[in-house]
């Protein structure tokens, strides 16, 4: 066996500083267990991360392809809408209700006087009242009057004529003028 040789001097005094033996592998052991630790506690960490903002963004992909499909249903909603409220539409919805144009319109004053002549609606003879059952099922056609039937005439309405006072002369409308910012 090689023996060590002897230290003198400043080198022997830093010697006696160290410890002698393997009492130096046995210091170092729990340093090293704690960096492996730290790594891997780092690595699992980041791996538990990554996969949660994976999930994140797979969870916003499907809250924007919903949003997309929702957005497109409101979109069609509304071109529903906006073609039952069509006046042609409505005008062809009120005959399938049997509505009538009205009269002339008749409006009332402030001080409760008539203005305008009153007259009733014309009555169509080919227009004929359906049935709210019938209305509400679209398989149903709509009949059509037949014409070799006798048409009667509807009995008029007693129209009744407002009390004779007389008509304020109309004058016209001014609205008053504003200056912006008052």
């Amino acid at each position: 066996m090689s023996r060590k040789p002897e230290l003198k001097g400043r080198a022997a005094r830093l010697a006696r500083l160290f410890p002698v033996g393997r009492s130096n592998q046995a210091a170092r052991t729990p340093f090293v267990l704690l960096v492996v630790l730290l790594l891997g506690g780092g690595l699992i960490g980041l791996l538990v991360l990554n996969s949660a903002l994976s999930e994140g963004s797979f969870k916003l992909d499907d809250l924007q392809k919903q949003t997309k499909n929702l957005t497109d249903e409101e979109q069609a909603l509304q071109r529903d809408i906006d073609a039952y409220s069509a006046p042609d539409a409505l005008q062809r919805r009120a005959r399938e209700l049997g509505m009538v144009p009205g009269g002339d319109p008749v409006f009332l004053g402030p001080d409760g006087t008539v203005k305008g002549v009153p007259s009733p609606a014309a009555l169509r003879q080919d227009t004929q009242p359906l049935a709210p059952e019938v209305i509400g099922s679209p398989s149903v056609a709509v009949p059509t009057p037949d014409v070799s039937a006798p048409v009667t005439a509807p009995t008029p309405m007693p129209v009744t004529t407002p009390v004779t006072t007389p008509a304020p002369a109309l004058t016209p409308v001014t609205t008053p003028t504003t200056t912006p910012g008052r």
